[in-house]
């Protein structure tokens, strides 16, 4: 098969897992560009042997690339201003749902939130068997490791991942209901219905990266987040226009400031009090910068 054709054939399946990997589109794009580089500069050597199987090849190199670039980032993820959010995949603001940098099967924002507790290892492990439904000796040979310690492995991230991680109808209606009330709250200033739609203990994420003003510390409680939306609502925090968008497969909110686009925000759910128990706030512009919406 020649580049192009490869290119165009597992171009989107290499960035969902990169994407999933990194929790960042554009880390991810330049992973799977310098990818398909690798591949053609090893398929132009005459004395390059011949490589059977061209999708497992690429997996594993986008995964090892992955593994790589996460363990060189983990201090500079330490050292970072305020939590650390994953960049949102943002779809169907002015844009058709085809045109997702991420094409394959879109993984909800809170499992990317909760990914970050993993190791470079484990993240790959838990997305070889669980996203794209390998084998333990299928993710043994990609990763270099036995399918008995692929298999603890494994074992080990289901017991770290909780919470609602997946996109289900019942946590997508309540994205839905909590969207179109932020939207409402953030255009009046009054967030008293908001807030009741958010469990006793809720946590408020602001991702500005020190680039923008946000909240270094996660807020915490109901009350606190009451206290603080009413806080910097006059300031401008949620800005002037505020439109719905598929984040990750689930309704979420963009906020619009001096026509531009200011935040992402998204939510995480109790699904047995029906309730959030997470907000997360991306404004860090280097996050956004992939999105694209029709600003005129």
């Amino acid at each position: 098969m020649n580049l192009d054709a490869l290119y165009l054939q597992y171009r989107a399946l290499l960035l969902s897992v990169a994407y999933r990997m990194l929790g960042s589109i554009t880390e991810a794009e330049d992973i799977v560009q310098d990818t398909f580089l690798d591949y053609y500069r090893q398929q132009s050597q005459a004395d390059q042997e011949y490589i059977r199987n061209e999708k497992a090849y690429l997996i594993q190199s986008v995964t090892n690339r992955c593994i790589n670039l996460l363990t060189s980032a983990r201090k500079r993820r330490e050292q970072y201003v305020g939590p650390w959010l994953p960049e949102p995949e943002v779809t169907n603001i002015d844009q058709q749902p085809e045109e997702s940098a991420v094409l394959h099967e879109e993984v909800s924002y809170a499992l990317l939130v909760l990914m970050e507790q993993l190791t470079p290892l484990e993240r790959a492990v838990f997305i070889l068997r669980d996203t794209l439904g390998y084998d333990y000796q299928e993710v043994a040979n990609l990763v270099h490791k036995t399918p008995v310690n692929c298999r603890k492995i494994y074992s080990r991230v289901q017991q770290k991942l909780h919470a609602d991680i997946g996109v289900t109808p019942v946590g997508s209606e309540l994205a839905a209901q909590l969207s179109a009330s932020f939207i409402a709250a953030s255009a009046s200033g009054d967030f008293h219905e908001f807030i009741e739609l958010l469990t006793d203990d809720a946590v408020l994420y602001t991702d500005g990266g020190g680039i923008v003003r946000s909240a270094i510390f996660p807020i915490l409680g109901r009350q606190r987040i009451l206290a603080f939306m009413e806080g910097v609502w006059p300031k401008g925090f949620f800005g002037s226009a505020h439109l719905s968008a598929s984040i990750n497969g689930r309704t979420g909110t963009v906020i619009i400031k001096n026509q531009g686009l200011a935040a992402v925000v998204t939510f995480q759910f109790d699904l047995e009090l029906r309730k959030a128990e997470r907000i997360y706030v991306v404004k860090n512009p280097e996050k956004l910068c992939h999105v694209k919406w029709n600003n005129g």
